[in-house]
């Protein structure tokens, strides 16, 4: 069963960072099965910054995370927006998370994803149609 799928930052950032032990091998793995996919996942211009971010405050040089970042624009990209933002407000105040992480259930709702890979989403919780998994456990 193919299911449309979000992939948050933190998933993303596991995948290359070497350092991250056991999360780094099964998200690595989740990662290399994902690009076998027919259809690819969404991920939105939000979670390609924070990636860049993550990978340089990791050590990694600007122009190597570039090059990571720029290949996972073949996926499906969410693009930021006003009314992105709007929602992200919307989302923040309904659930009761962050508003970074409102604004990453706001680009998946806005996909049509119907599951979001993320560690910082409550396991199983359905945030209005948009499923919060951890794949890493």
């Amino acid at each position: 069963m193919n299911v449309s799928l979000f992939v948050d930052t933190n998933i993303l950032v596991y995948a290359h960072d070497t350092d991250a032990g056991e999360k780094h091998a099964k998200a690595r793995e989740l990662i290399e099965g994902i690009w076998q996919r027919r259809e690819l996942p969404f991920l939105s211009v939000q979670v390609l910054q924070e990636l860049h971010v993550n990978l340089c405050r990791k050590g990694m040089k600007a122009d190597q995370s570039s090059q990571i970042v720029s290949r996972y624009l073949s996926w499906r990209v969410v693009d930021n927006s006003r009314q992105l933002l709007q929602q992200g407000f919307t989302e923040q105040k309904r659930w009761g998370i962050s508003f970074w992480d409102a604004l990453i259930v706001a680009a998946a709702r806005r996909a049509g994803a119907a599951v979001l890979w993320s560690e910082d989403m409550n396991e199983g919780q359905d945030y209005g149609g948009v499923q919060g998994t951890n794949p890493l456990r």
